[in-house]
């Protein structure tokens, strides 16, 4: 018959539980010391729970060791029996306190490791989570001497404080001069901006906050960040412009306080200016005149608009024409400049409108230039001087030919054998009489043999002119 279960008898099987439970029972009757990696520490201190050391618990390892399927943990008994660890860990401000905000999950064991022989020290710092704390002990691995940290270097009165002074001391071995100047720009509170890592250390990159360029790259830290002594401080620094260089301000706020409108970090010279943003636009001749030639003194604010403020010295007409230049000139060029001549005094008509102004207006002298005609039209010789200057009364700006005479005229314009105004108006236009072409003396006798006696005025009885318009007395 065949007793084997797979590749196992059953004598072994039985062997091997038999072997099984004798084991089980020797630990049970030794207290668990079967399984104990090694002896608890015996190092005295302060009674609890009726005993001075770990060691006066060997064999009992249930009070710290708890069974797979319980609940409780050992952290669980290691607080039950350390009541003043109990109470840091809902202090914030204890060393316990600290840990269990930061590092909830950190178990006792990983500071205090059991099983390493009676005179093994009950706290191992070897793996403590000093980057839990909010100090990283990874840029502080050696000393400026080059010798490795040791927890005593910085912690001299007990782990569970820590005296700030230690890292001025420290440091001043290094770097004398910057520690000093580092300390009186930023004070000793060095745990308020510095975490080990040296995050606003060298490497720190500013560019993510503000970015470094120009003459920014060589600013001390201290001319931006006054007074600041925490990480909140630093990071509230203002970073418009005005904030830092409103000292430096030469027009005395009168342009604003948006530097950047016309500077760079590049150097507060040259300085650019969108000239559009003002009220007086940059346009023709303008774009190329330099900013000190209109802003005298580097004053800005309330520099004249007007043309002639600027431009007195260019006026070759001596304020003769007064001083609103934009009336004939623009941006473009002082020349050729443009007037409209129908706002003045004398508007262009006719012919005139083809004239050049320097035909009347001698020598650019635009003011009290003369409008009677006769100032730029001498009276021509065949006039022979008889009909006077007001040369309206039969001449327009259309032409001077046709001339027409346009007063009211009692006598034909035209009358027969008179072909010019010279042949009646001997001496003036006013002046005139028949006698110049009808001898008075055989008009007389004529008259007279008719019977008419008073021919002092011919008109009476000659109005058209024609000889057979008869009567009178």
């Amino acid at each position: 018959m065949n007793n084997r279960l797979g590749c196992f008898t059953a004598s072994g099987i039985f062997a091997a539980l038999l072997t099984a439970m004798v084991i089980f029972g020797v630990s049970l009757a030794q207290g668990g010391i079967l399984f104990s990696p090694g002896a608890l520490n015996a190092q005295p201190g302060a009674p609890l729970g009726g005993v001075t050391s770990h060691a006066e618990t060997e064999g009992q390892c249930k009070l710290c060791h708890t069974a797979f399927w319980q609940i409780e943990t050992m952290d669980d008994r290691c607080v039950a029996c350390h009541a003043d660890v109990s109470a840091q860990l809902t202090d914030s401000q204890s060393l316990h306190g600290v840990l269990s905000l930061h590092a909830p999950n950190l178990p006792c064991r990983a500071c205090h490791p059991e099983h390493n022989g009676p005179d093994a020290s009950p706290t191992v710092l070897d793996n403590f989570p000093h980057d839990s704390l909010g100090f990283s002990l990874k840029g502080h691995a050696r000393q400026a001497d080059g010798d490795p940290f040791s927890c005593t270097d910085c912690h001299a009165n007990g782990f569970d404080s820590f005296d700030q002074a230690t890292c001025e001391t420290c440091h001043q071995q290094d770097d004398p001069v910057f520690t000093v100047t580092h300390v009186l720009t930023f004070g000793n509170d060095c745990l308020a901006c510095h975490d080990g890592l040296y995050t606003y250390g060298s490497d720190f990159d500013h560019d993510i906050h503000f970015q470094l360029t120009g003459k920014h790259t060589e600013a001390l830290c201290g001319s931006c960040h006054l007074a600041a002594r925490s990480l909140a401080d630093l990071q509230d620094t203002p970073s418009d412009c005005f904030s830092c260089h409103a000292q430096d301000d030469a027009h005395e706020g009168r342009f604003g306080t948006d530097c950047a409108v016309c500077h760079t970090p590049a150097g507060w010279k040259p300085a650019l200016f969108d000239h559009n943003l003002a009220v007086f636009k940059l346009e023709g001749e303008h774009v190329e005149v330099a900013c000190e030639a209109c802003h005298i003194n580097n004053v800005f604010k309330g520099t004249p608009t007007d043309c002639y403020s600027c431009h007195s010295d260019d006026d070759p007409h001596n304020g003769q024409f007064g001083t609103g230049c934009e009336a004939c000139h623009t941006t473009a060029d002082w020349l050729p400049a443009t007037f409209d001549h129908s706002i003045s005094n004398f508007p262009l008509t006719g012919a005139h409108v083809g004239v050049t102004c320097s035909q009347c207006h001698i020598n650019n002298v635009l003011t009290g230039t003369p409008t009677a005609c006769v100032s730029c039209h001498i009276d021509p010789t065949y006039h022979q001087g008889l009909l006077g200057t007001l040369c309206t009364q039969c001449h327009n700006t259309t032409s001077w030919v046709p001339a027409l005479y346009n007063r009211a005229h009692t006598f034909p314009i035209h009358h027969e054998g008179a072909d010019a105004c010279r042949d009646c108006h001997t001496t003036s236009l006013s002046a005139w009489t028949c006698y110049v072409c009808h001898n008075q003396a055989e008009m007389q006798q004529k008259h007279a043999e008719e019977g008419i006696s008073n021919i002092t005025n011919c008109l009476q009885c000659h109005p058209t002119g024609r000889e057979e318009e008869g009567g009178g007395d």
